[in-house]
């Protein structure tokens, strides 16, 4: 069985010492050419590779990054994620990924083993951004930490969406589209302060633009049971014609149950989703949405910890809140009951070709 190849090997083959192979092999230090020709030329004939734990316990740092997602299946964060990665391999630090799957406890474990691991620094999706545990360990280690989705906190920095505008901006296409009844589809507020927000966005706009306050389900992640719970929701409220769901996940899975209802969408269901996904640009109706840039926010909570780690001012601004837009989708038309114009004459269908609408973002307040 071979041996394994140490650094001493390297030092007694290039004929220097130990710390002057540690300088040269780190670069970290002054070494004459001839010496670092030595030990270079020692090193690759030994097939010797300076391990990643010794660099650690030398320089106090593991060049990585701890990451905690809530799931990978939803693309939105398999987004974020590579936009993170990219940009931390740029920088020459490895990422640890973890999913919590929207478990307050999961999340919690995830984060105290990435600390256990000796991370430079974390970027974090949490469930809920004022109650997380995990968010209060990893504060009471000081390491360089921003929160990617979650709005930011008195304490952390963050790279997200303004969930509560966004939402505004949703309450106010329902209006214009002549929708008055709605619902409001959601995950369950302690595993996602995102749908929270988004509830209340949408709440507070659906009152300014003189609708009906929306009728809330929530559903856990699964959302196994999904078409019995809708078809309860519909049968209680049965003026209810269009649904807002928190993401482009729940957006689709509610089509689907709507479809097993007998319910046509938009016909006589409106649904609008969240995250804006491609793949609701493949669906038959289109999916209307609100559309992210996750991958920008990945690669803006990977600048904003790296800038710490090296010593540089944060991004300006530090707190970065992504634009978003809304794309029109054929899942949203005007309810049936307001599809005559005033000249007798039904209007035709909305188009099935998603159209980004840019004016959406900053007017949700008109």
């Amino acid at each position: 069985m071979s041996r394994t190849v140490t650094i001493k090997d390297v030092a007694l083959r290039a004929n220097c010492g130990v710390a002057t192979v540690s300088r040269v092999l780190n670069d970290s230090g002054s070494a004459s050419p001839a010496a670092r020709r030595r030990v270079w030329d020692a090193a690759k004939e030994l097939g010797f590779e300076f391990s990643d734990i010794g660099r650690a316990l030398q320089s106090s740092t593991t060049r990585t990054i701890g990451c905690v997602v809530p799931s990978l299946a939803n693309p939105v964060f398999a987004d974020a994620v590579q936009g993170l990665q990219e940009k931390l391999q740029q920088a020459g630090y490895q990422l640890l990924l973890t999913c919590s799957n929207y478990d307050p406890d999961s999340e919690t474990a995830a984060i105290r083993t990435l600390l256990a691991k000796q991370v430079d620094g974390l970027v974090l999706t949490v469930c809920d951004a004022g109650k997380s545990e995990g968010l209060r360990f990893a504060g009471q280690r000081g390491l360089p930490c921003c929160l990617m989705f979650n709005q930011p906190t008195k304490d952390l920095a963050a790279c997200f969406v303004n969930n509560f505008e966004a939402a505004r901006c949703v309450a106010k296409e329902f209006a214009a589209a002549g929708h008055r009844d709605t619902g409001f589809l959601a995950l369950r507020f302690g595993s996602s302060d995102r749908s929270r927000q988004r509830f209340e966005g949408f709440v507070s706009g659906c009152r300014d633009f003189g609708m009906a306050p929306p009728v809330l389900l929530e559903i856990d992640e699964d959302g196994d049971n999904l078409s019995a719970l809708l078809a309860d929701m519909l049968t209680a409220h049965s003026k209810l014609s269009a649904i807002f769901a928190s993401n482009d996940f729940l957006a689709i899975a509610a089509i689907r149950a709507a479809r097993q209802l007998g319910r046509k969408v938009p016909a006589d269901l409106s649904i609008v989703g969240f995250d804006g996904l491609e793949i609701g640009t493949m669906m038959e109706p289109s999916l209307a949405t609100i559309v992210t840039r996750p991958k920008l926010m990945g690669r803006g909570a990977a600048e904003t910890v790296l800038a710490v780690l090296t010593g540089n001012p944060p991004p300006d601004p530090q707190n970065k809140s992504l634009s978003f837009n809304f794309r029109e989708g054929g899942s949203l038309a005007p309810p049936r009951k307001a599809e005559k114009n005033d000249d007798g004459k039904v209007p035709a269908s909305p188009s099935s070709s998603p159209t980004l609408r840019k004016s959406c973002d900053d007017k949700t307040k008109d």
